[in-house]
């Protein structure tokens, strides 16, 4: 099994005021000392926009890169994404990495609304997908579309519209699919063939419906704790793994539990529930 990192595991986020922000020295040291073997770049500028220079600061702590999580505009007609992510991909050439994972943002920062798109703006959607697969597939790299609450493709109509409607392959993010009422179990077994990226989340089911119905925002649910290290959340992940493994996958699994720091950890702080996970991939899943 092929383990990765993700700085949103550590509460490094996109997201303007999500919460303290910690330094990628002490990300990327961290990661190194509990043995996983790669990591996503985290949110663009987070390490250095500069490819030579990106590669150099994930270089001496002998992590190996993934690829990254880019947030772009997928619905707009007078919006091109493709310069953006051009941008993007200039840096998996300098620091490695072969996926690009997409999510359709909304256009406006953070993740407690979204607009309905009509079918101009779904047909312009999905049309960049393919593009942008396109792009991405000319570089050498892989591009996977990550369904993710407060963006345009959420709920379960939002997926499978999406796995009709276009080649892109699928991230299967655990614990957003979850959130949104799709179950992640259901949708791998239908679709195992189309999934080459999986972000390993596990979610409390009770604050999930907390979510849906409305009573927390998606930023209050996760400063309350609705992601769980694996295996003591909602999601099974087991059963996940075994459709996987009978499809025939070979990507990355990528450890996140979405958190919110207030200020620097003074103890040992997320790495605990990373470690956690880690143990969990580890020994629960039957290899």
């Amino acid at each position: 099994m092929k383990i990765a990192g993700a700085p949103i595991s550590w509460g490094v986020c996109e997201v303007p005021g999500w919460g303290y922000q910690l330094a990628p020295e002490r990300v990327l040291r961290e990661m190194a000392e509990l043995g996983i073997a790669a990591t996503e770049f985290g949110p663009q500028g987070w390490l250095p926009t500069e490819p030579s220079a990106r590669a150099e600061a994930i270089q001496p702590y002998g992590l190996a890169a993934v690829g990254a999580f880019v947030p772009v505009v997928l619905h707009r007609t007078d919006h091109d994404p493709v310069p953006e992510v051009e941008q993007e991909l200039d840096s998996f050439e300098a620091a490695g990495g072969d996926m690009l994972v997409l999510a359709a943002a909304t256009g406006v920062d953070g993740y407690d609304s979204r607009p309905e798109l009509d079918d101009e703006g779904w047909a312009t959607l999905l049309a960049n997908l393919d593009r942008l697969a396109a792009v991405a597939q000319r570089r050498g790299i892989h591009a996977t579309v990550h369904p993710h609450v407060g963006t345009m493709i959420e709920t379960e109509d939002d997926v499978q519209r999406v796995l009709h409607g276009s080649s892109v392959h699928l991230c299967l993010d655990t614990g957003h699919l979850m959130i949104g009422g799709t179950d992640p179990v259901a949708l791998t077994q239908q679709w195992a063939s189309r999934i080459n990226h999986v972000h390993a989340k596990d979610v409390r089911a009770d604050m999930v419906e907390q979510v849906r119905s409305g009573e927390l925002s998606y930023t209050e649910a996760v400063a309350q704790g609705i992601y769980v290290p694996l295996g003591q959340g909602d999601v099974d992940l087991v059963a996940i793994v075994a459709a996987l493994d009978e499809a025939g996958f070979a990507g990355w699994y990528v450890l996140e539990q979405d958190t919110m720091l207030a200020t620097e950890p003074s103890g040992e702080g997320p790495v605990r529930d990373v470690r956690a996970s880690l143990e969990y991939l580890r020994s629960q899943i039957p290899r």
